[in-house]
């Protein structure tokens, strides 16, 4: 995996083109997904109809087991979104890494630490904002004191922690499955058949457990967000 990627300077600012061509890509499949699974919905559901409910299904439950209260129907959408959004992040580099040159100009969105603490940061954005809208400014700055004063410079710290943990999680799983990928390619074409022939049954095994830990990882980044956000949103 190359360490170089093209980017561009607009009004002072530079954007790595990997990572925006990377989300643009996955935002225009989580479009098209949705767009294909929801056509001609009717009261009784055909196979694209079943399963865009058991997505939302799915997400709607996580969001439950997290904030029981009704409060809880603020982020169905949110996390049905966002758990979309990374999945096919997740996975998307897993068949497809453009390298031209020194340059790599496509790869997972999510194997770039800059996306997945973007990612984090909007999580907890929203957190705080909703905090604030169910809870009241004072009550929500009473979060960071309770049960007790002396716990404000730990429950500050909790914040900070709680977005490392929850972006380099997701970076560090999907960076390292994207390099292994790599290097399983390089011993495929180091020469010779049996390097060819065991390259290929090594990608294939990968590749399905890949699937599975982008799968998984999706689901974590999920449940961790919205338990996040339940600890903002819900009196205790």
């Amino acid at each position: 995996m190359n360490e170089q990627y093209p980017s561009i300077k607009l009004f002072g600012l530079n954007f790595n083109l990997t990572n925006d061509i990377g989300v643009l890509v996955s935002a225009i499949l989580v479009f098209l997904l949705v767009f294909w699974l929801s056509r001609n919905l009717q009261m009784r559901p055909g196979a694209k109809q079943n399963i865009l409910e058991w997505i939302m299904n799915f997400t709607n439950g996580i969001v439950k087991g997290a904030i029981p209260g009704s409060q809880r129907y603020t982020f169905n959408l949110f996390a049905f979104t966002l758990f979309l959004f990374i999945f096919i992040s997740n996975q998307i580099g897993l068949f497809l890494e453009l390298d031209i040159g020194k340059d790599t100009w496509f790869r997972s969105p999510t194997a770039s630490p800059v996306i997945t603490m973007t990612l984090a940061m909007t999580v907890l954005v929203i957190s705080h904002y909703f905090g604030i809208v169910f809870k009241g400014f004072k009550g929500y700055l009473k979060g960071y004191v309770s049960p007790i004063g002396i716990l404000l410079p730990i429950n500050l710290l909790e914040e900070f922690t709680n977005f490392i943990t929850l972006s380099l999680r997701l970076y560090g799983n999907i960076f390292a499955g994207e390099v292994l990928v790599l290097l399983i390619r390089q011993l495929a074409f180091s020469g010779g058949a049996f390097s060819f022939v065991s390259g290929v049954l090594l990608e294939i095994v990968w590749q399905g457990f890949s699937v599975f830990i982008g799968s998984i990882q999706a689901y974590v980044f999920v449940t961790l967000g919205m338990v996040y956000t339940s600890h903002k949103v819900v009196s205790e």
